[in-house]
């Protein structure tokens, strides 16, 4: 499927706060712990328990949450489909939309089990 700059913008405007909680329980639900979600969103984004905290409490968009981010230098190493985009291959125009989908696939990765371990990357020596 083919990202469209409507759809790049309206993945930018939800509130994370919102979907915060979606991605919780469904780790919840499958054993992980809201612990592990924020360590998988902090290697991801670089920010601390604070910082992601202070994204929840003002009800930030993806935008936001993005602009204040460092993304993880190996975020490229994240690969896959999600919602059926092929992460690699969503253009760099869509930026917000490709780290949404890139953070959706290792909240999935936790949620089907994987060690944490391999869903933070590491470039291969």
């Amino acid at each position: 499927m083919t990202v469209t700059p409507e759809k790049n913008e309206k993945v930018a405007n939800m509130v994370f706060a919102t979907i915060y909680p979606l991605y919780l329980n469904r780790l919840e639900k499958n054993g992980r712990t809201k612990e592990e979600l924020n360590q998988v969103l902090q290697w991801f984004t670089g920010l601390d328990n604070d910082a992601l905290q202070a994204i929840l409490d003002e009800k930030a968009t993806y935008r936001t949450l993005f602009q204040r981010a460092k993304i993880h230098p190996n975020a490229h190493l994240i690969k896959g489909v999600v919602c059926g985009y092929r992460i690699e291959e969503i253009e760099d125009e869509f930026e917000i939309y490709k780290q949404c989908r890139q953070m959706e696939k290792l909240i999935d990765e936790l949620a089907r089990g994987r060690k944490m371990e391999k869903i933070l990357r590491e470039e291969k020596k």
